[in-house]
């Protein structure tokens, strides 16, 4: 019976399926290129196939490949957790905690929050993920969430955060340039900002403003954070979140009361973590500050 590879193999075969070169996998290690080559060569006689094929652009996954990967993420993932629940003592708050956010949340709103825990926890490390890919706790691909969907996976702890508001926007320049509508017809004429492809979130925005099944965007990204960028830097009119566009003294509220939305807010954590001392102490300090932020939110607007 052949020994079967060890955990090392695996990491290296993820390292070059993301980089798609042995060279650039060597230096994301600290190792060799001989000595990925090696890994590779040793994985593939342990699987019986190829994994890789040589082209002008790099390395290219095989079928075999692709089929191994998502198991390896897997073991990733599982490694990383291990080590994650290793590094602290049930006593103490240390160790890490891994947070996942989406991008305008982690980069927005969560330093201040994660700032204060850890002046109150020195010996506590974030791992903050900033992406709107929605990891799975249930895998321990994170260890909290701030989900903007309500989770619906069993064997989480969840708290409602509330309703963050959503409002359209424009830097005062470009609306000096270019006037300020005055109703929904008006937009069209308009530099918008918005998605360039349909998500349920522009679905949602069709329904309950059927004019904006018309509207056609001249900047067109997926990504909220380069939405909100677009947004300060006088691109024209878009959505985001009333709390950074009320706080920042370039931005003006475009037609407020009549584009106004609203996304849910969630915190979840697996139901296993709540007697983690570091854990639980992370997930209460997100709840805290997100329903401040929130708080803050209803305040400006109120003004």
């Amino acid at each position: 019976m052949s020994e079967e590879p060890s955990w090392d193999l695996y990491r290296t075969f993820l390292t070059v399926l993301a980089h798609g070169s042995l060279s650039a996998a060597a230096r994301e290690l600290g190792l060799t290129q001989p000595t990925i080559g090696r890994h590779i060569d040793a994985l593939e006689q342990a699987v019986g196939a190829e994994l890789f094929t040589r082209s002008q652009s790099g390395l290219l996954p095989t079928d075999a490949a692709q089929l191994l990967a998502p198991f390896a993420q897997t073991m990733a993932a599982s490694s990383s957790a291990l080590l994650r629940a290793a590094s602290g003592h049930r006593d103490r708050i240390d160790g890490t905690v891994r947070i996942s956010a989406s991008e305008v949340i982690a980069v927005e709103v969560l330093p201040p929050i994660l700032a204060a825990l850890q002046d109150r926890h020195p010996e506590l490390e974030i791992e903050l993920s900033a992406s709107d890919t929605v990891e799975d706790l249930l895998n321990r691909e994170a260890d909290i969430a701030v989900r903007m969907m309500e989770p619906q996976q069993d064997a989480l702890v969840v708290r409602r955060i509330g309703d963050i508001p959503i409002g359209c926007y424009a830097h005062h320049a470009y609306l000096e340039k270019h006037g300020t509508p005055q109703t929904l017809e008006d937009i069209k004429t308009h530099r918008l900002i918005g998605f360039d492809r349909q998500t349920a979130y522009v679905r949602t925005m069709v329904k309950r403003f059927p004019v904006a099944e018309g509207i056609a965007f001249s900047l067109r990204t997926d990504s909220y954070l380069a939405q909100l960028a677009a947004i300060r830097a006088g691109a024209g009119i878009g959505m985001c979140q009333t709390g950074l566009g009320d706080a920042d003294p370039n931005l003006r509220r475009v037609l407020p009361g009549v584009m106004d939305m609203h996304i849910g807010t969630w915190v979840a954590m697996h139901e296993n973590l709540k007697t983690s001392p570091r854990c639980r102490v992370a997930f209460d300090a997100l709840v805290e500050g997100l329903k401040l932020y929130l708080d803050s939110c209803a305040i400006t607007r109120a003004r």
